[in-house]
């Protein structure tokens, strides 16, 4: 009994500092064999997490556990990101969803359960530091990285809350070419499912349009009630329909109701669009 004690007063510390979380190597470090660790997990003292990651004595959950988990699954050079960086932060709230992680964009690190795996450009220059004794993105990069996987009203929120804590966001993040709430939106709905990224506000002859793929013949129309009730401009909008189509393009037109709740179907209508011949 007093050759384990050692190890596990070592492997005590060590989860102290990682809200309760140690992973297979801080516990081969402080003495234990792979056997010792399988008898501290049948005796309960040491609890599965992720493969190779275990929580120390109990299980009760939280987040700071499971974020620090998620990053000892992946390794050295892991690192809390995105959304859940965000919620470290206090940028956006905690959800129970998959924990982001970002890792070199060379790492051959598969996926895990439970874990989203972010892998940035490699030439990209990454902001890293550490909160409550979590390596994470720091809040400028973490605003950055959220930019192209939320909503806009969620990326303002987050960037309205770093201003009151008083964390520096870095340089202005300049906004779309969008002249709406609801074309911003429309952007981010592409991005959440991976449509491709049209033209914004693109000029076809006399007319601009909200959102264009050129090269697959399809325009998007994203119409705010505030702009577009009423007989003239119902009349109008056929009319500019019309005209586009006589230039051999296809016209979607999606309402503000469906941009915002509909966003599923919307993108499956148009994957259907821009995988169709032209």
């Amino acid at each position: 009994m007093r050759e384990e004690s050692a190890p596990d007063a070592v492997v005590a510390a060590v989860a102290g500092r990682q809200h309760g979380a140690v992973s297979i190597v801080q516990l081969h470090e402080a003495g234990l064999s792979d056997a010792a660790v399988m008898r501290r997990v049948r005796a309960g003292r040491l609890h599965k997490l992720h493969r190779g990651v275990y929580a120390v004595g109990h299980i009760a959950p939280s987040n700071e556990r499971r974020w620090m988990a998620a990053v000892l699954a992946l390794g050295k050079a892991a690192v809390l990101s995105h959304r859940s960086g965000a919620a470290l932060w206090g940028l956006l709230p905690a959800d129970t969803g998959p924990v982001d992680v970002s890792l070199p964009s060379r790492s051959g690190r598969r996926r895990r359960q439970g874990i989203r795996i972010h892998r940035p450009a490699s030439s990209e220059a990454r902001e890293i530091t550490r909160r409550r004794g979590i390596p994470v993105t720091s809040p400028a990069q973490t605003l950055a990285d959220l930019r192209p996987v939320v909503s806009t009203s969620e990326l303002r929120r987050a960037i309205r809350q770093a201003d009151v804590l008083g964390l520096p966001t870095g340089p202005e993040i300049v906004p779309d070419r969008t002249r709406s709430e609801l074309e911003r939106q429309f952007l981010w709905l592409c991005r959440r499912h991976h449509l491709p990224v049209p033209e914004v506000n693109r000029r076809i002859g006399e007319l601009t349009v909200d959102f264009c793929w050129a090269k697959r013949g399809l325009i998007v129309e994203t119409d705010g009630y505030r702009y577009h009730r009423g007989r003239a401009a119902f009349e109008d909008d056929r009319a500019r329909d019309l005209r586009l189509r006589a230039l051999g393009y296809e016209v979607v037109r999606l309402s503000y109701r469906q941009v915002f709740d509909d966003s599923a179907q919307v993108a499956a209508v148009l994957q259907t669009a821009l995988r169709a011949p032209y």
